[in-house]
């Protein structure tokens, strides 16, 4: 009979699948309790859920959400799991970061938009610029021809006031 523990585990993973807009399935094996506890400071400042819990609790969950099987190849090992709720990319961003200073992290596959991906594909999705960034290119790109506008209006504007101060001068 399951233990009320882990029947609340499964029902928090059960919410977390459901309400993921991405999942990042990471094998930690041979990190040290500081490279974990940084990695979670991590994850915790960019809105990143990462739990770690036994695989047979995350396949229970991830088939009560409604994944039947799809993550039973990953799920072996020591497998953690960051559940992205606002931007699916920020996992993918802090991983990388966190991999260039330490090896102990590599991701095994993601679940992104419906589908399960290799990998290889959170390097791209860590190298997309973010919200944030895309509005501010947005901004300056409609910023800019708005810009000139507004000098050409005030140059052409200028030099009619100039010509008509000329004329007045000419006349008198």
């Amino acid at each position: 009979m399951p233990s009320q523990i882990n029947i609340k585990k499964v029902e928090t993973l059960t919410d977390k699948f459901k309400n993921s807009s991405a999942m990042y399935f990471t094998k930690y094996t041979g990190m040290d309790v500081e490279q974990a506890t940084k990695l979670r400071i991590e994850f915790s400042d960019n809105n990143i859920d990462f739990y770690i819990s036994k695989n047979t609790l995350s396949k229970l969950a991830a088939k009560n959400a409604g994944f039947d099987n799809i993550f039973d190849e990953i799920l072996n090992g020591q497998i953690g799991i960051a559940y992205a709720s606002e931007n699916p990319a920020a996992p993918a961003k802090v991983i990388k970061d966190f991999s260039k200073e330490n090896d102990c992290l590599e991701v095994v596959g993601l679940y992104f938009d419906g589908e399960l991906y290799d990998p290889s594909k959170y390097k791209e999705l860590a190298d997309l610029p973010s919200k944030e960034e895309l509005l501010t290119k947005l901004v300056c790109g409609l910023n800019s021809p708005m810009t000139k506008v507004a000098f050409s209006l005030k140059a052409a504007m200028s030099k009619l006031a100039g010509t008509l101060s000329s004329l007045q001068e000419q006349k008198k």
